[in-house]
């Protein structure tokens, strides 16, 4: 093992040993090195003279650009644009961040959690947290309406053993009794555990009430108290769009050290919340389980997050998080992002106005949703596969399918004048092929 990686376990190992045992094997092996990029950021302070280090071109003082690029970013410096970005996000970028976090999330007020670090987006943050947790037979405990990407980070590339429980009970709410159920056993069969909780969720749309999300807590709380190590991710891409009946804060806030034996792990970022898909800019986030300042083990994490970022893709893009940026600090950032809101609540309220009407009650059932971007239709006599199909050859109407018999909608991107017209012409070709 590389001596700068025995020197990271020893910081985790003395301030909070139970992630020590929550690392998987190659997160033990992680480190930061002191190489090229060390070098060059200790040259960017004394090299006053001349800086041959890293691997850019110069000119005139800058970094050196094709102007036909530049022309098309006038608006910004070249330095801003042009070299590569640290290898943890711009400082600037994750400070703001870290405030943007507070101010949405009381809960996080008066807690100790690190400094936020870019990652390519929520998918680059997911595959992070399993190089760091997960080696092949551990458990992730999931719902069963889960997007499908992390069957293939966790499952296909990690080797862990996906543990799903009902997402929802006959009733209708949040399925907390299975979901407790099935993370005792895991607890007890392996005495490490990942739990992902990803809300407002894809594909059903749903976040928990209050209640529920502190029930959720509890039960993450309970085996931990019981002796398991639970690394608690929160797959926060959606944060922020909640419409009614849920909590508004993410839960890394409630877990957040809650117990030495929770690590809690927040992936969010500017993808869907800021509406700049493209731009891939996202962060992860770690709390440990000390309610006291002592901020060694979770510098450890950053450093061997660092080291898989420079290891897997060396740094995440510039340009996007210069945007990303300028968009924070934009005195209209706020009250425009208000309003992309009341587009996206007009269209989930009128999705579900529709849906009550009662015109559609023959052909499917839906579940809850509150949130995000998305609901999912639960069909009654028609296969999901089918029915997409058909509706595509027909109708020239895409939707996804999930299994037998649910098909996802995403309201998120359809006008809601539209949305009447949407729901009839899948209607009509549920009945074309009963």
């Amino acid at each position: 093992m590389n001596p700068l990686a025995v020197e990271l376990n020893e910081q985790i190992a003395q301030n909070s040993p139970h992630v020590l045992e929550m690392l998987s094997d190659l997160g033990k092996n992680l480190f930061f090195p002191k190489g090229i990029l060390t070098q060059s950021a200790e040259a960017k302070e004394k090299a006053h003279k001349f800086n041959a280090t890293i691997g850019i071109a110069t000119e005139n003082g800058g970094p050196m650009y094709l102007q036909c690029v530049a022309d098309k970013l006038s608006g910004f410096e070249p330095k801003d644009i042009f070299p590569y970005a640290p290898p943890a996000g711009r400082p600037e970028l994750r400070s703001l961040w870290r405030e943007k976090m507070l101010r949405e999330n009381p809960s996080l007020n008066g807690k100790h959690f690190s400094n936020p670090v870019v990652t390519n987006a929520l998918t680059h943050g997911l595959s992070i947290a399993s190089d760091l947790f997960i080696d092949a037979g551990d458990h992730i405990v999931l719902p069963d309406m889960l997007w499908g990407n992390y069957n293939l980070t966790f499952g296909t590339c990690s080797g862990a053993i996906v543990k799903k429980f009902p997402t929802f009970t006959e009733a209708g709410g949040y399925d907390v009794d299975a979901f407790k159920a099935v993370l005792k056993n895991s607890a007890e069969e392996k005495g490490k555990v990942m739990v992902l909780l990803n809300f407002p969720n894809n594909p059903s749309g749903y976040t928990p009430t209050v209640a529920e999300g502190d029930a959720i807590v509890a039960a993450i709380l309970e085996v931990a108290e019981a002796g398991c190590n639970v690394v608690a991710v929160t797959d926060d891409a959606y944060f922020g769009l909640f419409y009614e009946d849920s909590m508004t804060e993410s839960l890394f806030g409630k877990l957040a050290n809650l117990h030495p034996r929770i690590l809690a792990v927040k992936l969010d970022g500017a993808t869907k919340e800021e509406y700049v898909w493209g731009f891939r800019t996202g962060f992860i986030t770690f709390a440990d389980g000390h309610a006291h300042e002592n901020p060694l083990a979770i510098t450890a994490l950053e450093k061997k997050t660092m080291g898989v970022i420079r290891a897997r893709i060396s740094n995440c893009p510039h340009p996007s998080q210069t945007f990303v940026i300028e968009a924070l600090r934009s005195p209209d950032f706020l009250s425009q992002k208000a309003e992309k809101y009341e587009v996206m609540k007009g269209r989930a309220l009128k999705t579900k106005e529709v849906l009550n009407s009662g015109k559609y009650d023959d052909a499917w059932s839906y579940y809850p949703f509150n949130s995000g971007y998305f609901m999912c239709l639960k069909l009654k006599s028609v296969d999901a596969e089918k029915l997409r199909l058909h509706l595509l050859d027909k109708y020239g109407v895409g939707a996804i399918s999930i299994g037998k018999t649910d098909l996802r909608i995403a309201f998120s991107c359809i006008a809601e004048q539209d949305i009447p017209e949407l729901f009839d012409t899948i209607y009509q070709a549920a009945k074309d092929l009963c």
